[in-house]
């Protein structure tokens, strides 16, 4: 098997730091040594049959870069631009043993990004740190407990900090397998989630109650409205353009609003002098107000989010909360809050049915790259800050996902 110089440049550099290239991890010196000498021979000695380390590195692709691009929070604060420095000259991150190295090539873009440069979630994480949430791309390097599971090649995604970057060490206990690299099955590691899990914990739907979805056309909203429907519901969404109430029809939502054009109080006192059953509220504010004071008697309102309050200091618009506790017992009604990362143990349960609709085409799962924003679509890391932009200002329809696109190199 014959390499070129720069294929042989990149073994060595590879080689120098990781096992599966050079020297002998210790777990494996327990194995009889023709097995040694075929993984990685005697200490300091390269492999010779390249076909072995062909499973753990991406030889037959483009091939992988010594450097990288991605974007890091230098400095806390709910402007992103401000927090978070793009480096564009950062070493390719190599996985470990039970680690897969994935080329993203979508990420998702978050309401709480902002919540996370602002260090809201952990004070106790200092700058320099990565930031983003989520990523779907192929494995490209992985080690050799890894390679029980996946291979190069294969489709994943992750729910993991660090998205933000054209490569990212995913550990192979949180990769997700999916069926190819389609930006609709980014919309549902967190959005459609989130909708899933918090409309069957505590949602309690049932035929015939009546649902309200606050900015239902949403990267979240979208999937409340349509999982709602499917529990038989009657559905009212709320949100700002003519554009986002015609996508609410077309997922089946019984009644969009156009708070814009309409007075959202008004119309829900007209056609629901009852109240509404169930709230599922993500934007906070003025908005959570009205949605408390609409509440139908047992009432339940699902908080999964503030985004009106996000890029204030506090992180939240005041309401009338001191009036809050004499609402919700005049009508035994209640207010919960739900944070993801509180119902893990539901999560791969919730992906897999998720993922098994948006495969049987019965779950529309929208994507916005910003083709309608007045730059264009999200390419690349140097978008992302256009697209958190996009979304504080209302433009987006559905989740919005940014597309890394990687240029092929030359073959190996």
């Amino acid at each position: 098997m014959h390499f070129s110089a720069q294929s042989s440049a990149l073994l060595r550099s590879w080689g120098a730091q990781r096992w599966w290239l050079q020297g002998q991890p210790p777990q494996l010196a327990h194995l009889p040594s023709s097995v040694r000498s075929r993984l990685g021979g005697a200490q300091s000695r390269p492999i010779v049959d390249m076909s072995y380390s062909r499973h753990f590195l991406d030889f037959q692709g483009s091939s992988i870069p010594a450097f990288m691009k991605k974007l890091v929070v230098t400095k806390l604060s709910t402007n992103l631009r401000e927090a978070v420095t793009l480096q564009r000259d950062v070493p390719v991150p190599l996985p470990e043993d039970g680690d897969l190295l994935v080329r993203n090539r979508f990420v998702g873009i978050n309401a709480s990004d902002i919540n996370y440069s602002a260090g809201r979630y952990d004070p106790s994480v200092k700058p320099p740190f990565d930031i983003g949430f989520e990523g779907i791309g192929e494995v490209v390097a992985l080690g050799l407990s890894a390679s029980a599971r996946f291979t190069v090649g294969q489709p994943v995604a992750y729910l993991r900090p660090g998205a933000f970057a054209e490569y990212t060490v995913v550990p192979s206990k949180e990769a997700i397998p999916v069926p190819s690299v389609k930006p609709e099955y980014l919309t549902l590691l967190v959005s459609g989630v989130t909708a899933y899990i918090s409309l069957k914990e505590l949602g309690e739907l049932s035929e015939g109650k009546t649902v309200l979805v606050t900015a239902a056309a949403g990267g979240t909203g979208q999937f409340a409205v349509q999982l709602s429907k499917k529990a038989k519901c009657h559905v009212i969404g709320t949100c700002s353009s003519d554009e986002k109430y015609g996508f609410l029809k077309s997922i089946g939502c019984d009644r969009p609003i156009n708070y814009k054009t309409e007075k959202l109080a008004a119309v829900l006192m007209k056609n629901y002098p009852k109240g509404v059953d169930v709230v599922y509220e993500s934007v906070g504010g003025k908005m959570f107000d009205l949605a408390v004071n609409s509440l139908a008697t047992k009432g339940r309102l699902i908080i999964i989010g503030l985004i009106s309050g996000y890029q204030s200091h506090s992180g939240f618009q005041s309401g009338h909360l001191e009036m809050l506790p004499a609402k919700l017992l005049k009508k035994s009604a209640s207010v919960q809050g739900f944070f993801l990362n509180h119902y893990f143990s539901e999560y791969q349960m919730a992906l897999k049915h998720l993922i098994q609709m948006c495969e049987n085409r019965e779950l529309v799962c929208e994507v916005d790259f910003g083709d309608m924003s007045p730059e264009g679509k999200f390419t690349g890391l140097e978008s992302i800050f256009r697209a958190i932009d996009y979304m504080y200002m209302g433009k987006n329809i559905g989740k919005i996902v940014v597309e890394l696109p990687h240029s092929v190199n030359s073959k190996l």
